[in-house]
């Protein structure tokens, strides 16, 4: 099982404050997490070739076809609030200055 040190480690390089508890619980949960890595490690994968990215095979698809056009169109939510707001600039509720 992993230490509470390591915990406390690993927290720290993700800027996490852990409790007393937190820090009992997270050994468990990374400890089931390196266990199940360890049992993958055991598994026999001779003779299974590596796959491959799909696009590999559809070598003349380029990133342009892949994406799309993008276009913002305004809900009815926000249609209904502009309409209901006394004053609007430019598809924005105007408001007083705050300072």
């Amino acid at each position: 099982m992993i230490s509470k040190k390591e915990v406390q480690h690993i927290a720290k390089l993700a800027r996490l404050g852990l409790e007393k508890k937190e820090i009992e619980e997270m050994r468990k949960e990374l400890s089931l997490i390196l266990d199940y890595f360890n049992l993958l490690k055991e598994v026999n994968v001779s003779g299974i070739e590596p796959s491959f990215y799909f696009a590999e095979e559809l070598k003349e698809i380029t990133a342009s076809d892949l994406m799309r056009e993008d276009h913002v169109e305004k809900s009815k939510k926000v249609k209904k609030l502009l309409d209901s707001v006394p004053e609007t600039k430019e598809g924005f509720v105007k408001v007083k200055t705050i300072l």
